[in-house]
């Protein structure tokens, strides 16, 4: 697609996390950029916020004090949707139910198409299900609204199936592939285990911490989340401050550093969510693409793909302390099985890589204008 810069269609992209570290986001509006969409992502930004990154396309962030809670939301959506009366727009994105409501009544107002992005199943997380007030709520804001978004992807075919079951909805599949770069290791004297992305509820850290006390290796976790502040805790608790790093948010240029460099990856959930049954994780992929060994539930989307490439050791639900240090031992311990599953990354990644997914993701949008 060649558009000259008078004639570019705008798209305009929602979230209300920090677009810093918005890796999905980043890779989808760098690809449209590049195929001739001028684009815009909207995020929120923290009193904690740092700079804001140099994008190849258009930036913006929307302060709100508020960390979380009905206030926050309702300060970001009523910020966001002024925002987007005013702002040049061709087309608008709703990353998730967080931002779907601006979207939709600026959408409607102004006459645009509307696509949604499911990253998550939304009302199905694990920080949703286990409060019934807030379940009932976005629950509402779900059937509400998301049957009006008759155009959109998500990140894997077991959350299609989901949408279209629920809301006959048909989705197209953008995975969270990560992109496909010259192989590069970086093999250092001391091996580590990491943990990348979100340190949220649901992501096993109950299990994952007091196995650390059964295996003598080194845990490195880069990222925060709402399990941030209890994780310190349970790391003095345990006695595991030298053993156990919390490094916080790391640049994503940065973190392929720590992944490349990593011998064993770390992607685990809680089943009692079936948004985490169901997912299809960034880090999956980021540990894939850098031949780093996983640990991973034995969740459909891992298991189909540890069919066709065997490149994770899986742990069944729901994970015990003893299952995932048993898993940890045998890829630091094993060095066959340990190279094994190093050479599968290798070949998966030629397969399950940016440069597959972002084909869907731009014909999405041209058929979406041409439509």
């Amino acid at each position: 697609m060649n558009q000259n810069k008078s004639t570019k269609q705008r798209l305009v992209f929602t979230v209300i996390n920090d677009i810093n570290y918005d890796q999905r986001m980043i890779r989808i509006c760098n690809s449209l950029q590049e195929s001739g969409y001028d684009v815009l992502l909207i995020g929120k930004e923290r009193p904690d916020s740092t700079s804001l990154h140099k994008q190849a396309f258009a930036t913006k962030r929307l302060a709100v004090k508020q960390k979380e809670g009905k206030l926050m939301y309702a300060i970001y959506w009523i910020k966001l949707f002024f925002y987007l009366l005013f702002t040049k727009a061709d087309a608008f994105c709703a990353t998730d139910l967080d931002s779907i409501i601006p979207i939709y009544y600026a959408s409607l107002i102004r006459r645009k198409p509307r696509i949604y992005d499911g990253h998550e199943l939304f009302t199905e997380m694990k920080e949703v299900v286990t409060r019934p007030k807030v379940k009932k709520m976005w629950d509402w804001i779900e059937k509400k609204y998301l049957p009006r978004f008759q155009h959109g992807y998500t990140i894997g075919p077991a959350y299609a199936a989901y949408f279209k079951e629920k809301y006959n909805l048909d989705f197209k599949i953008v995975r969270n592939a990560t992109v496909l770069e010259e192989y590069k290791r970086k093999e250092t004297n001391e091996k580590f285990i990491l943990y990348q992305g979100a340190v949220n509820e649901g992501r096993c850290f109950e299990q994952l911490l007091p196995a650390m006390k059964l295996v003598p290796y080194k845990l490195i976790i880069c990222g925060k989340g709402n399990y941030f502040e209890k994780a310190k805790e349970e790391i003095k608790r345990l006695h595991l401050e030298k053993q156990v790093i919390l490094k916080g948010y790391i640049p994503p240029k940065e973190l392929k550093s720590f992944t490349r460099k990593a011998h064993i990856g770390i992607t685990l959930f809680d089943g009692l969510s079936l948004s985490n049954q169901l997912s299809m994780a960034n880090r999956y992929f980021d540990y894939m693409h850098a031949g780093v060994p996983q640990i991973c539930m034995n969740f459909k989307e891992y298991r189909d793909v540890n069919t066709k490439f065997e490149i994770a050791y899986l742990i069944p639900h729901p994970p015990q302390v003893e299952d995932i240090a048993e898993g940890l031992k045998k890829l630091m311990e094993d060095a066959s099985y340990h190279k094994k599953l190093q050479e599968n990354c290798k070949l998966a990644r030629e397969e399950y890589n940016w440069q597959n997914e972002e084909k869907t993701l731009i014909k999405f949008y041209h058929d979406l204008f041409k439509n």
